[in-house]
């Protein structure tokens, strides 16, 4: 859903190209940013202990709007951040001869994990207010400190690894768990745990086999996908923004399709906006919580197949029993 402001904002598309990359002073290869998918993949760099990375970006934008709206001592800002760290930075970009704006950011490894999302917003004095917001990028882009293509990731992204291993330090309290969900990053991601089940993750990623793996199979994925909807979608309304009139917006990205999947099962009848609303009002007030969990669980349930899932598996143990039965 697109944010309502009470002053002019401007229409045209602002449109930001990472122009070239480099790793500790080294330009990286152009196959390694991808201007359609707008991802930079610096896994493969060439260098396992880089230190800092550094992207030139040129953007551009409508400067015949810009020039006959009523904004004053506009600035264009690059800001690179990272939810799961919790960074933040910013630089102004300079205006060129070209009729683009042109810069450069810096993104230090030490305050990156993952994922880090790289977007140009546009602050202008508007009604005699300095640093309202008037614009921003179309797209951002994805910089992942982890992936060796640059292609933007699924929708849920799948993790094996040992939680007892020293890859992940921060699993190793959730050891004895088969599967962890985090919703802290750019993209949701499972954590299977290789240490926890011997062949669980064979058996998730295997195909056909005898009716008990398929059975096995399907209800530890339907299982996991619960675990992860009920995840995203508490993720989705814990930090919600909301217009001057306190009304709450829907967010962007994974979470905006998480909510617009969920929220006609977990409150049916009522709009995106009002469901938000209600479901904050809720929360904060305390009354009506525990229904929402129901309908949570429910929203959950449905798109991961569970009913379908454990049906399937009954008919099959029922059949199993006739069989031995009859012999």
């Amino acid at each position: 859903m697109t944010a309502v402001f009470p002053y002019p904002t401007l229409f045209g598309d602002i449109d930001l190209r990472i122009v070239s990359a480099s790793v500790d002073g080294h330009e990286l290869p152009y196959s390694m940013i991808s201007a359609q998918d707008r991802a930079v993949a610096l896994h493969q760099s060439g260098r396992s202990g880089w230190d800092r990375a550094r992207f030139r970006l040129a953007v551009t934008y409508p400067n015949a709007e810009l020039q006959a709206g009523p904004w004053s001592e506009v600035v264009f800002l690059a800001v690179l951040s990272e939810k799961a760290t919790n960074a933040r930075s910013s630089v102004v970009l300079c205006r060129a001869a070209d009729g683009t704006v042109q810069g450069t950011i810096t993104l230090d490894r030490v305050l990156h994990l993952r994922r880090a999302m790289l977007s140009v917003v546009v602050v202008a004095t508007v009604d005699g207010v300095p640093g309202r917001l008037v614009g921003s990028a179309t797209q951002d882009w994805c910089i992942d400190l982890k992936a060796s293509t640059p292609a933007r990731q699924r929708q849920i992204e799948i993790v094996e690894v040992d939680f007892g291993e020293d890859e992940f330090p921060w699993l190793r309290a959730y050891k004895d768990s088969a599967w962890i969900v985090d919703t802290s990053g750019h993209v949701p991601t499972v954590y299977l745990n290789t240490g926890a089940v011997d062949g669980l993750t064979e058996a998730l990623s295997g195909t056909g086999g005898s009716a008990a793996e398929r059975t096995l199979r399907d209800l530890t994925a339907s299982q996991i996908a619960q675990d992860a909807w009920t995840a995203m979608f508490h993720t989705a309304i814990s930090d919600l923004d909301a217009d001057d009139d306190g009304t709450p917006l829907v967010p962007q990205g994974w979470r905006e399709s998480v909510l617009h999947g969920m929220l006609p099962d977990v409150l049916p009848g009522r709009q995106p906006t009002d469901a938000l609303r209600e479901i904050s009002e809720r929360r904060t007030q305390g009354h009506g919580w525990a229904e929402i969990q129901t309908g949570v669980q429910f929203a959950a349930g449905r798109r991961s197949r569970t009913v379908r899932n454990l049906t399937n598996a009954v008919r099959s143990l029922q059949r199993a029993e006739g069989t031995r039965e009859a012999k």
